[in-house]
């Protein structure tokens, strides 16, 4: 099965351009494609790994990928999916993202000299002269068209900033930049980044009189429509500092029935023919399939040893063994103590469990929470910093997420 074929056998392509020249370039190993990363945060999370998974499998095909950084673009902020202004990052913030982004994209694709090429788009944004673009590259987008993409709908009722209108145009500055500077003939990126994209294939044409193409990632959505990635506490990342080996085992070790196959389909690198053969999984067969999808993504991201280690740990812990050597833990410091007291309130906000005390409360009165497997029912439960020294406690939420918690 050639390349693309099997992109749509794993249900990743939303939309292309021009599906037979898109076909021709990647079978044939000939693409020189790019797909941005915006450093909005010190870790690449979930919806980029899909990304990278992307430009792994395409590498793997022959064809040539280019990282582009978004040291330029990051300083607007992309408004798409977005109800409100992102935060804005200072240069020091970026630059900061973009050193752990390189560190983290290098355990996927293989960087060199005719591999895949890392470049940042500060390097030839941030020179730009602005009447001079508004005169050379102002002139090719229209804004009736602009403002129907999807990108600003939602935005408009809200309010759509200037700052944040320029977006567009510089994503497909990027395009025209690495189509002349690097040969760049493809981009892709997720179905919400559509029009952006559509953009710069626009300007690549009306400016070189050029053909170039796009092709949109289908975005990772649970069965109830809701993008996945994300927990109570936050996104899913891919830093383990962040998010550990072990959270993220768990986080794909509990998707729902309906998802696991489509997530192994769509993230692992297993043969089609192996996954296939699952199709018809249920009951148990289904949690099984559901180890599968997180051993084989934590082996992805933090490699065999971890996942090995998360996946013990996740069976010694529902197998009721309570090994916790591999759990998540969070070690109190005294200043962490109140009169060497710290309350479960407390303990749930340090562990990340719950984001605040009231939503704390709120999960120990819906009988959410456990301590060493007993249910918490006194939102006054406190521990001593002597009694978390001399044996640390297991935090428990729900069924799922387990904490280790010592001083």
């Amino acid at each position: 099965m050639k390349i693309y074929d099997e992109l749509v056998a794993r249900g990743l392509i939303a939309q292309v351009t021009d599906e037979d020249e898109i076909k021709e370039l990647i079978n044939n190993g000939k693409a020189v494609f790019y797909i941005g990363f915006d450093p909005t945060a010190d870790s690449l999370h979930v919806g980029h790994f899909m990304a990278l998974c992307l430009m792994k499998r395409l590498q793997m095909a022959g064809n040539r990928p280019i990282a582009l950084l978004g040291g330029g673009t990051g300083m607007i902020g992309d408004p798409s999916g977005r109800s409100d202004l992102r935060k804005m990052l200072t240069k020091e913030d970026i630059d900061h993202n973009i050193a752990c982004f390189k560190k983290q994209m290098s355990r996927f694709i293989e960087f060199g000299e005719d591999k895949a090429m890392m470049v940042n788009n500060a390097d030839w944004l941030l020179d730009l002269n602005y009447v001079e673009v508004l005169r050379e590259v102002g002139t090719c987008f229209s804004v009736n068209n602009m403002l129907r993409a999807e990108c600003y709908k939602q935005r408009m009722e809200k309010g759509l900033s200037f700052l944040e209108f320029n977006y567009m145009i510089m994503q497909s500055y990027d395009f025209y930049h690495l189509f002349k500077e690097y040969g760049c003939n493809m981009q892709f990126g997720g179905d919400d980044q559509w029009s952006n994209m559509l953009g710069g294939t626009e300007l690549i044409r009306k400016k070189l009189g050029k053909d170039a193409y796009a092709m949109t990632i289908t975005l990772l959505m649970n069965s109830e429509g809701k993008k996945m990635g994300k927990t109570a506490s936050g996104a899913v990342w891919l830093d383990p500092e962040k998010t550990s080996p072990y959270e993220f085992y768990q986080y794909w070790r509990n998707v729902g029935d309906q998802d696991v196959l489509k997530c192994i389909r769509m993230l692992t690198f297993l043969p089609l023919e192996e996954i296939d053969a699952m199709n018809d999984w249920e009951g148990s067969q289904l949690n099984e399939a559901k180890d599968i999808l997180a051993y084989e993504l934590t082996k992805l991201v933090h490699g065999e040893e971890e996942a090995k280690k998360a996946r013990e740990a996740s069976k010694a812990l529902f197998g009721g063994g309570m090994d916790s050597a591999n759990m998540p833990t969070t070690v109190l410091a005294d200043e962490d103590f109140t009169d060497g007291k710290i309350d479960i309130l407390e303990v749930l906000v340090k562990t990340g469990i719950t984001k605040s005390r009231g939503e704390g409360r709120r999960l120990v009165q819906q009988g959410g929470v456990s301590a060493d497997d007993k249910k918490v029912s006194d939102i006054g439960l406190s521990f001593t910093s002597e009694q978390l020294k001399a044996e640390p406690v297991i935090i428990k939420k729900g069924k799922k997420i387990f904490h280790k918690v010592q001083a």
